[in-house]
């Protein structure tokens, strides 16, 4: 047989088992998917809700007399079976309006039906119960509708009224009282006149003032509510409200609370009218809730949303929606704008020389001399690792272009100190003019990269208004350069693996990532190119998707023939970009891969970002709930940057929250970090997902990540990224 017979048959051969390997994972994604629908559990991560059992023992724990209430009762606690004289056990399946005093069973049904078909129904209504000896016992009842047992039901609290004065509205004392005391929201009821005749001790720590304080007093002589956003004076909602006869509520509205002691609190507020025996207005009561710490959370959340965590600058997307803005004002010829992108020159030697924590402190540096140097109505943003952009509104190309030359000037006459280092750094500027003609956000933000490249390209520090010319320029010199580039790199192999450890926290589980694996690029003279140089343009020319297969393939091949190792339970994780969850034919690859290296997935963690999932959503949904049922874990990377809905998210496989390392830094020290990192911990809690988090350079960040309860910690402190080696 000739050298090219045999060549011949091992082509045939090869091309067989690469066949065959296709068409088992292919298989094995079927046979996963059908699991996925007919076995849900397997591909859904535990969320660890309450049991019922806990449920159970809570309800039956609490002061006040609660039943939940479907088309029938299904849960009663103690308190409010002893006020019937019977079991818990014995209400089960009743219907409420049949345990009323007759006089009110159809107002009770009437509610309870309209309650649960989502019709207008009075949220807290007055009964009467009767119970076998005949005893009368008058209860204020609320209701709040609930998921319960997977049906809705609503959860109804009743507080025992032992009689009323006929001057007013007072809720006596007795066990009436005391339940109120261990309301946890404020409570205050006025006469008819409005002043206070009681409050709770709540509402006395809301107010911080007593009863014997503010007792006689207007509701509104001793509380100031005003509107959260704008500081302005919100109506007296108990004098509204007993002059209308009707409940007022203030809780969509952002208010403040003005206590006594001067110090302010958030609350949600709602004033109804008192009945008196008669129907007339006897007085009002009104509840008070505190807000102030989730509304605290939702203003850092809603402000990290559309910011740069690092900069305090808007952040990519909110810029982008800013622009979008400009452009419809711009083509409906009410204004012109122009558009500047901003790339700083020299800013790798800072990073290389002096490490991560100097380059964010002369990024800090440098945004606040471009903020200085823009006007006031105008928005300046990061909206990459070391580029900015400006949207300069209304601004005449003129006057732009003196801005830009300030913003160059500003930063080249900059010095950075660091340590025993100066650093003198420059940046190019491209400006593109934003008129009646100008078409979407891609096609300006591409014009003003170009503008930017031309000027790079002309020399640091130089200003370029864009021409229709610099797109081909552009493509002529850096882009065909890089496509290239990757091309070559996919082809022969010169893309390299290094890994970074990951480290449990000593209350962790010993089950999670013990490392990650990070690409680099090898050049033509043998120098490693960091990502941040590389993977912009790979995915400027779509060309993510092949990166990450080289990855895969390369890692899970490397922990098939024991070159990467890891101690049972532990897995790698691999990044996977938004372009690649969007390929429709990654998942099957993955799979073929597992199957040729003979990888457990159990041994593998896949790191995704909620932008890429959100913007592939039903690839994501596929892709995760596949490997996931077959054993992988997922991880929500760069968590905190860039936050929207976790509507999707909740639905979907995931086991880690990787906190972004921005936040990680100086965590010893920066209190705004410790409460961004705080409130992302009880989000993660919230979801039974364990918490990485990375980017921890000093010892101080790592033992106050330890104390704050974060799982897995992963940065310089602990490790480098360092070349994997080949198996021994």
């Amino acid at each position: 047989m000739t050298a090219i017979d045999v060549a011949a048959l091992l082509a045939l051969a090869l091309a067989g088992v690469a066949a065959f390997d296709a068409w088992r994972a292919r298989q094995r994604v079927r046979v996963a998917e059908e699991a996925l629908e007919t076995e849900t559990a397997r591909v859904v991560v535990p969320r660890a809700p309450p049991t019922e059992g806990s449920f159970h023992v809570l309800i039956d724990a609490l002061h006040e007399a609660v039943l939940i209430h479907g088309e029938r009762i299904m849960l009663v606690n103690p308190r409010f079976a002893a006020m019937l004289g019977k079991s818990a056990a014995d209400l089960v399946g009743a219907h409420l309006s049949e345990l009323v005093a007759p006089d009110y069973s159809e107002l009770v049904a009437d509610n309870v039906r309209r309650r649960l078909a989502g019709e207008p129904a009075a949220e807290r209504y007055e009964i009467e119960l009767t119970d076998e000896h005949a005893q009368v016992t008058r209860l204020e009842l609320a209701g709040t509708l609930l998921q319960y047992r997977g049906t809705t039901a609503i959860l109804f609290t009743a507080i025992e009224m032992v009689g009323r004065p006929a001057h007013g509205s007072e809720l006596v004392r007795g066990r009436a009282q005391a339940t109120l005391d261990s309301l946890g929201d404020g409570l205050v009821t006025t006469d008819s006149y409005g002043r206070i005749d009681f409050v709770n001790r709540a509402g006395e720590a809301l107010l911080g003032q007593t009863l014997a304080e503010v007792s006689g007093r207007q509701f509104g002589d001793v509380v100031t509510v005003v509107d959260e956003g704008d500081r302005r004076a919100l109506t007296d909602p108990v004098r509204q409200s007993l002059a209308s006869g009707v409940k007022v509520s203030l809780g969509r509205r952002a208010v403040v609370l003005t206590r006594g002691d001067g110090a302010e609190r958030s609350i949600e507020l709602s004033a109804a009218p008192l009945a008196g025996e008669g129907g007339e207005t006897s007085g009002a009561v009104v509840l008070l809730h505190d807000v102030t710490e989730l509304r605290g959370i939702a203003r850092q959340m809603s402000y990290q949303a559309s910011h740069d965590p690092l900069t305090g600058l808007v952040n990519r997307r909110e810029f982008e929606r800013r622009l979008q803005d400009s452009l419809e004002l711009a083509r409906s010829g009410a204004q012109t704008h122009v558009l500047s992108y901003l790339d700083l020159d020299r800013f790798k030697t800072v990073n290389d020389t002096s490490g991560h924590m100097a380059g964010d402190n002369m990024l800090r540096e440098v945004a606040a001399l471009v903020k200085d140097a823009v006007r006031d109505s105008d928005t300046v943003a990061r909206i990459g690792g070391d580029e900015f952009a400006m949207l300069l509104v209304g601004c005449p190309l003129e006057k732009a272009i003196q801005i830009a030359d300030d913003v160059s000037t500003a930063i080249r006459d900059y010095r950075f100190v660091w340590k025993d280092k100066i650093f003198s750094i420059g940046v190019s500027i491209g400006l593109v003019e934003i008129g009646r003609e100008s078409s979407g956000i891609e096609d300006v933000m591409s014009a003003a990269d170009s503008a930017c490249y031309v000027a790079k390209s002309r020399g640091q520090g130089q200003v370029h208004v864009y021409s229709s010319r610099d797109e081909a320029v552009a493509r002529q010199r850096g882009e065909i350069h890089w496509l290239q580039r990757l091309q070559h790199a996919l082809r022969d192999d010169r893309f390299v693996l290094y890994t970074q450890p990951i480290v449990a926290s000593p209350a962790a589980s010993d089950r999670g990532p013990a490392l990650e694996i990070l690409v680099r690029l090898m050049g033509d003279d043998g120098a490693v190119i960091a990502p941040g140089e590389f993977l912009k343009a790979a995915e400027r020319y779509r060309l993510m998707s092949l990166v990450d297969r080289w990855v895969v393939q390369a890692a899970l091949a490397a922990l098939g023939r024991g070159a990467i190792k890891v101690a049972d339970g532990r897995s790698i994780a691999i990044n996977i970009s938004g372009q690649t969850l969007g390929d429709a034919q990654f998942l099957e690859f993955v799979v073929e891969c597992l199957d040729r290296t003979g990888v457990s997935p159990t041994q593998v963690c896949f790191e995704v970002t909620e932008a890429s999932v959100v913007a592939n959503l039903e690839h994501a949904r596929r892709f995760i709930g596949v490997l996931h049922g077959m054993g992988c874990t997922f991880a929500l990377d760069d968590f905190g940057s860039g936050l929207g809905s976790f509507a999707n998210l909740k639905t979907l496989a995931m086991d880690f929250l990787k906190i972004d390392g921005l936040y990680m830094r100086n965590l010893a020290r920066d209190s705004v970090n410790q409460a961004m990192v705080s409130a992302m911990i009880k989000l993660a809690r919230t979801l039974d997902f364990k918490v990485i988090g990375e980017q921890v350079e000093d010892a101080a960040s790592l033992e106050a990540a330890r104390r704050m309860g974060i799982d897995y910690m992963q940065g310089y402190i602990i490790a480098r990224p360092e070349p994997l080696k080949p198996a021994a």
